[in-house]
């Protein structure tokens, strides 16, 4: 069994999967960074909220002196739904999706068509006459 998982574990397949998945959680960091600190705020200067994990719709009452802030609303208990955090995290879904087309785009435009494989050439003449003597022998 040990000898089976260590195959496994050595097949380029799974070393691919291994390097991918690192390697996405690093790119994860830098695409959530370029979303809060570079899109998010020229968003928020159009829309005129500085910070979009605040915008929510409280579904319960909120207790007097809360405030509008999302660690409030979270500390009081406060049912709502944030509308500024699903914004954010949809922003950061986008830009990843269109970053990784980007990438398997670039990649596949890379790859080089496989080379045209050749016909056999035709067998000679001899070889299929001796195939039609074959052929009629077999049918006696």
């Amino acid at each position: 069994m040990l000898k089976e998982f260590r195959e496994f574990a050595i097949k380029g397949n799974a070393l691919d999967l291994a390097v991918g998945v690192i390697i996405g959680a690093a790119f994860g960091k830098i695409v959530e960074s370029v979303v809060n600190d570079l899109i998010m705020p020229i968003v928020a200067s159009l829309v005129g909220k500085p910070d979009f994990s605040d915008i929510m719709i409280p579904l319960s009452a909120v207790p007097a002196g809360t405030a509008a802030t999302y660690a409030a609303y979270k500390e009081a208990g406060v049912n709502f739904i944030g509308i500024g955090s699903f914004v954010t995290i949809l922003f950061n879904f986008l830009i990843l999706a269109w970053i990784v087309f980007l990438i398997v785009k670039a990649v596949n435009g890379m790859k080089r068509a496989p080379a045209p494989v050749e016909a056999a050439p035709p067998p000679p003449e001899d070889v299929l006459l001796l195939r039609e003597i074959r052929d009629a022998l077999k049918a006696r």
